[in-house]
């Protein structure tokens, strides 16, 4: 479905003067990247937007772009009432392109640092209690039809910290729980092993010995988590079962299935783990990413400070 319509979204930019430059670009973030569809259709609708502009101001060449081009679209898209996330995230897709450009040899001067885009707010991920999550592992009860594999579903979310996707993405043999670990494909199809602790990997355990095999059909894939008709599970299948847990669970209506990972990370530093050691798990390019998470937990603030404070 998703790659029906990059391709979809593919032949509208071939309509562009610089539509080709920018399928060319979207096909080397599939081959040599390895993004998966979604950041591609990101990219791609961002960019088409920005085809559009250069398209009505005569711009039919990459070489052609400049800051003033640049910056020129974006104070029409800031016209147009988009906020400053929207801002940034279409400066970023137009500096790769650009980068990508000069790879090539389609772009000859490279001016992309000196493009800068609105100041955005940092803001800290919501996260719940270790007394709220328990409450949500807990929340599924042997009367609903899938409870084996809900529950395994939960504990793996909250024992890994992986990504929605990666959950949905795991097959069978991505799980060892002889040694404890799981394997997950992060963005860019990125390897990393998490380990699985004792707890989520008997839950997971008794799924795979009593429900998944009901819910197996001759044609199934290999995924791990089976939905009703055998099918792999989808992210928003797996949105859907959490939010129906969160609610019964009496958890904020906003929470998602990312909080789930946010608690990961919170709870794991307040536990005493070194930032290194969680950047790992969670798959962050930068610890600059993963350092937003000793921000949140304020008891593990003041413990540091009173623990170093000469004057505590």
């Amino acid at each position: 479905m998703l790659n029906n319509q990059v391709q979809l979204l593919k032949t509208k930019l071939a309509a562009y003067p610089l539509g080709e430059s920018v399928v060319q670009f979207l096909d080397y973030l599939t081959v040599e990247a390895g993004l998966a569809a979604n950041t591609l259709l990101a990219y791609g609708r961002d960019l088409r937007g920005f085809c559009d502009y250069c398209s009505q101001n005569r711009i039919n060449r990459l070489d052609e772009v400049t800051a003033v081009t640049v910056y020129g679209y974006l104070r029409q898209l800031s016209q147009d009432g988009l906020r400053e996330n929207s801002l940034s995230r279409s400066l970023v897709a137009i500096k790769m392109l650009l980068r990508f450009g000069l790879m090539t040899g389609a772009v000859q001067a490279d001016f992309t640092d000196a493009l800068e885009g609105p100041k955005l707010w940092k803001r800290l991920p919501s996260i719940c209690g270790r007394e709220q999550v328990l409450d949500l592992l807990n929340a599924p009860q042997p009367e609903d039809p899938y409870c084996v594999r809900d529950k395994a579903m939960l504990y793996m979310l909250y024992a890994t910290g992986a990504r929605a996707g990666e959950v949905v993405g795991m097959r069978v043999r991505d799980v060892n729980l002889d040694i404890g670990y799981a394997r997950c494909f992060g963005k860019g199809r990125k390897e990393r092993i998490v380990p699985v602790g004792k707890t989520a990997a008997q839950y997971l355990n008794v799924y795979l010995r009593e429900q998944r095999p009901l819910l197996l059909k001759p044609d199934s894939p290999d995924a791990l988590f089976l939905s009703r008709t055998g099918c792999g599970m989808d992210r928003t299948n797996l949105w859907r079962i959490v939010k129906k847990y969160a609610l019964r669970a009496g958890m904020p209506r906003q929470l998602s299935v990312h909080t789930l990972r946010h608690c990961f990370a919170t709870h794991l530093l307040a536990g005493g783990a070194d930032l290194r050691s969680l950047q790992e798990m969670l798959g962050h390019a930068d610890i600059r990413t993963t350092q937003i998470y000793t921000h949140v937990d304020q008891d593990r603030l003041k413990s540091i400070h009173k623990q170093f404070h000469p004057r505590k």
